[in-house]
């Protein structure tokens, strides 16, 4: 559709805020690997996770970097990564990649350099079975969605010393149901998108439910701005924003199929991962 500046341009907005959709996003070429998620880092750089099948496919490094413009600035973990489901950036600006099918957390550099894993191909539900997310609280600290596997989050020290697990199995409050994405708040709660229970759950620090938020079916993943607003994307497909208590401020469409990941630069842009059609959708706040 052609607005009538006779610029072929798409908007949404979410409650008061309204956003520029640019798709696709970035300059890479993704091979045969589908975009599984994205994050960005303190300067603003992108890194787009790039997902393949390790039994079929060649290996291909899944972490891509982008500079603020989309433009690559390295790739890397082609030795070092198998199933690439979900990446996060912690506090010093290391990328973190959930390996999904391998049952471990392997973490990066800016440079590529590994620096640490935590869990085995060999050893699955020592400690993950199938991770899903992984989320850093304020102090380092940080919150693994243990999530096809297991049905439960995990916390861990800085250091990487398991704290405590909480969650099981089932329907009822501080229980999962592919427990898929997660996030830690400003407000240091813990965010998780309970999938196929449909709903984001929220818990304290040390994981005790307090509260659930219905009605987003098959929600993917969760992310939440310095601000306090909590934005959830979910397979309608739909991303909505709310306050912190639970508000609802706006919802959108602004993919097509659903976003599996998102992820929110210190400018306000929110960066939106796709599988199918396998893309980075960015919004930039007008």
């Amino acid at each position: 559709m052609t607005s009538e500046s006779g610029s072929r341009s798409l908007f949404v907005s979410l409650g008061p805020q309204r956003y520029r959709v640019e798709r696709p996003f970035g300059g890479f070429d993704r091979g045969r690997a589908v975009v599984s998620d994205v994050a960005c880092d303190s300067r603003g750089h992108v890194y787009v996770l790039l997902r393949l099948d390790p039994l079929v496919d060649e290996p291909a490094d899944p972490v891509i970097e982008l500079d603020p413009q989309g433009r690559v600035v390295r790739s890397f973990g082609a030795k070092d990564v198998l199933d690439a489901h979900m990446l996060a950036v912690d506090p010093e600006d290391h990328i973190v990649v959930v390996d999904r099918d391998a049952h471990r957390l392997v973490t990066f550099t800016r440079d590529g350099t590994v620096i640490r894993r935590i869990g085995s191909p060999e050893t699955p539900g020592e400690p993950f079975s199938h991770p899903s997310s992984v989320a850093f609280a304020a102090d380092g600290s940080f919150y693994v969605a243990d999530g096809y596997g297991a049905s439960r989050v995990q916390h861990f020290s800085a250091a990487g010393d398991r704290i405590r697990s909480f969650g099981r199995r089932g329907k009822a409050p501080g229980e999962f149901s592919t427990p898929h994405g997660v996030w830690v708040d400003a407000d240091g709660r813990v965010l998780v998108t309970d999938r196929e229970n449909d709903r984001l759950q929220l818990f304290s620090a040390d994981g005790q439910p307090l509260d659930a938020w219905p009605d987003l079916p098959r929600a993917m993943d969760v992310w939440s701005d310095a601000d306090g607003s909590i934005f959830v994307t979910d397979q309608v497909p739909r991303l909505s924003r709310y306050d912190r208590d639970g508000n609802l401020v706006g919802s959108c469409r602004p993919v097509l199929n659903g976003a599996h990941g998102i992820w929110g630069d210190r400018s306000g842009n929110i960066f939106l991962a796709e599988i199918n059609p396998s893309r980075i959708t960015k919004l930039t706040p007008v």
